[in-house]
């Protein structure tokens, strides 16, 4: 597959008008990938126009008043072709986001495909309801589809972010513009490819590369009726209190400091201990609802320290880097901001390689909880390991955090994995196991890692208006 580097707007490639372009880099080697153009406001004007005029409900054939049949029909064939093209979908994601081949093509890859045809399956459950209220009356509820839809996806997890919130905004009869993050256009660009082979109308799916700028003219625009943002916290209030100014719908998937809590009565402790590597270390660590707070009971603090340590050199030796060099820079300039406030390094703290933006899997341990390290998002592997005693003390530290995003619990005790669960501000519980994910299940936090759900018929639901409608008998 040729890597596509011009905007896409109603089923074609054409430049920005600008003709301004800006460069893309591969993590790995620090080399220039491609020019990619750089949408600016007369674009996003153009594409909210095509975008507005694919779903008018007054025209004939527009995408909003195709029967769902035909809907689920599309979604399907679209996740036939990335079965079809699943090798050149991963190496440009590898290629882009500094991940390694084999991340991109066994884990990516074949979860992007599955919420396409989770979402062409369950079209089929937006459904109102029948209200009895009178007898001289009939009333029921619809789901009607909002309009155009602006996507603002990040740069970790580029194709599954896009398919994320194309796919229930597309199955409930929305318009999408994407605009993918600066750091990883790639994917998203050689996904608008697929779109037109499997027959999309025009103007339904659109992506439009660029800076904060791009993103800025979207969320202003009048004609975007909703925005679905995945990103940082910081840049998730911007968007809201922007969308604010016209009362556009807002859904923010936003930052994490998740808790990961392992209580001395740990079934398997070799399990936890791999499972809170895994959640931190992947992917470099730039996984925002990865366990970066790992609470340890101080029974088996030491082993876990022991157990911790031997696995994390085994992250050291895949193939994987941070976004950019910035990146780097911020990771390394916490693992500084560690080391001051007086946590204990266990291992890690330095750049992997000469080439490249890796950085060593990190442990710091006797970590304070009100540290900076604990509290703020490094996105980096480095894992912070803090000591308790006692479930009430446990659930006050994981909770002592401005985020709530996921959270992780490690007990043979039933009833207190059961009280715990309850007592934690978390979006997701994790409960003896770790980063499970699967399309059906909601995901998104509270606090400030932001409202709203990716996944699930929550997130299908919430790409559409209710309307009551009320009949005189």
């Amino acid at each position: 597959m040729e890597l596509v580097t011009d905007l896409f707007i109603n089923n074609e490639w054409r430049a920005s008008i600008s003709k301004q372009r800006f460069q893309t880099v591969n993590p790995a080697n620090e080399q220039a990938i491609a020019m990619v153009a750089e949408a600016g406001v007369e674009d996003v004007e153009l594409a909210v126009q095509v975008a507005s005029c694919a779903f008018a409900l007054q025209s004939t054939g527009a995408w909003s008043t195709l029967t769902a049949k035909e809907r689920s029909r599309l979604l399907g064939r679209i996740a036939d072709l990335m079965e079809e093209h699943r090798e050149e979908l991963a190496t440009i994601e590898a290629l882009d986001a500094g991940k390694s081949y084999r991340a991109a093509f066994e884990d990516d890859l074949p979860f992007c495909i599955s919420i396409i045809r989770y979402y062409a399956g369950v079209i089929g459950q937006i459904e109102g309801k029948y209200l009895q209220f009178h007898h001289a009356y009939t009333a029921y509820t619809r789901h009607e589809a909002i309009g155009v839809v602006a996507a603002i996806t990040p740069w970790n997890y580029p194709l599954m972010m896009f398919v994320s919130k194309v796919a229930p905004a597309l199955a409930a009869g929305n318009v999408v513009i994407v605009k993918p993050a600066e750091e990883t256009p790639l994917s998203a660009l050689a996904m608008s490819k697929l779109f037109v082979k499997a027959g999309f109308p025009a103007g339904v799916v659109n992506v439009l590369t660029g800076g904060p700028a791009t993103g800025e003219a979207l969320v202003e625009h009048p004609g975007v009726q909703k925005i679905a943002f995945t990103g940082s916290t910081e840049v998730g209030k911007k968007i809201a209190a922007n969308a604010a100014k016209s009362l556009k719908r807002v859904s923010l998937e936003l930052g994490g400091k998740s808790p990961n809590i392992i209580f001395a009565d740990v079934l398997n402790l070799e399990e936890a201990v791999s499972a809170a590597c895994n959640s931190v270390f992947y992917h470099q660590g730039q996984t925002c609802c990865a366990g970066t707070r790992v609470l340890v009971e101080k029974n088996v603090y030491q082993n876990f320290l022991e157990q911790a340590k031997s696995k994390s050199s085994d992250y050291n030796q895949e193939k994987g880097t941070l976004i950019s060099k910035k990146q780097l820079e911020r990771v390394c300039n916490y693992i500084s901001i560690g080391k001051e406030e007086g946590a204990k390094l266990l291992c890690g703290g330095k750049q992997l390689g000469s080439v490249g933006f890796g950085v060593e899997a990190t442990i710091f341990y006797d970590v304070k909880n009100s540290m900076r390290i604990a509290q703020e998002e490094i996105f980096g592997p480095v894992m912070c390991v803090i000591p308790f005693e006692g479930e009430e003390e446990a659930i006050a530290l994981a909770n002592d955090t401005q985020y709530g995003l996921a959270a992780a619990l490690w007990t043979s005790d039933s009833m207190k994995a059961n009280r715990v669960m309850r007592a934690l501000k978390s979006g997701t519980v994790w409960i003896n196991c770790s980063d499970i994910s699967d399309p059906s299940l909601p995901f998104g936090g509270v606090k400030m890692s932001g409202y709203g759900k990716d996944l699930g018929v929550d997130s299908l639901q919430s790409y559409t208006e209710v309307k009551s409608v009320v009949l005189k008998n």
